[in-house]
């Protein structure tokens, strides 16, 4: 009997418990400080106004948004209150210079906090008007079983159950593959106050 090898797209990268505890805790706490100054909120889908099943916040000097009306965008300010979006921490700065291989820095990183039952349907990060960059993921908190495919909506998908401190990279071909998280394993973790994942997502929006 044999195993099935496991296929990912060329450019897709995992590097598993890249953070260590401390530095997970101390991006938790750059979150907790990030919300403060820009609070989780409840985005919306383009049209039909239906609510994402994560919250959302971002770190950076432009954020990604999404509401009935005015759809997927990049916005300097927070939605709800218009203030500016808080300062990109440190750690992930590094982390982008480390295994980014692009010259210039994320301009946007999205918060996103799965709580109990939350998931991400298959999609593709397409906002940006510079898709040479990488995706830079971390994942913090409980597990997430994450999925990628192909180009094309429907194919087939591969899934890695992520960890807390994981990285994620989607470059090259991988960077315009459907991905999304089929579920998370809630509670078993106790490094999100209050339970549940924390995604931070790194992208490049504008062109050089």
């Amino acid at each position: 009997m044999t195993c099935a090898v496991q296929k990912f797209p060329d450019g897709f990268a995992h590097y598993p418990l890249y953070f260590s505890p401390d530095e997970q805790a101390t991006l938790i706490d750059a979150v907790k400080a990030g919300v403060a100054q820009a609070p989780f909120y409840q985005p919306t889908m383009p049209r039909t106004g239906a609510p994402l099943s994560v919250v959302m916040s971002n770190f950076g000097p432009l954020g990604w948004v999404t509401d009935k009306e005015r759809g997927y965008r990049y916005e300097d300010a927070h939605p709800k209150t218009g203030t500016r979006w808080p300062t990109l921490p440190d750690l992930l700065g590094q982390l982008w210079d480390d295994v980014s291989g692009f010259p210039a820095r994320p301009e946007a990183c999205l918060i996103n906090w799965y709580r109990q039952g939350a998931k991400m349907g298959m999609h593709i990060d397409n906002d940006e008007l510079d898709v040479r960059a990488p995706v830079v993921s971390v994942s913090l908190g409980d597990p997430a079983m994450f999925r990628i495919g192909g180009p094309t909506r429907g194919g087939p998908t591969q899934g890695i159950k992520l960890f807390s401190g994981d990285v994620v990279v989607l470059a090259g071909e991988a960077r315009l593959c459907h991905h999304g998280v089929s579920k998370v394993f809630f509670g078993e973790s106790a490094l999100v106050p209050k339970g549940g994942r924390i995604n931070l997502t790194m992208r490049r929006v504008n062109t050089l």
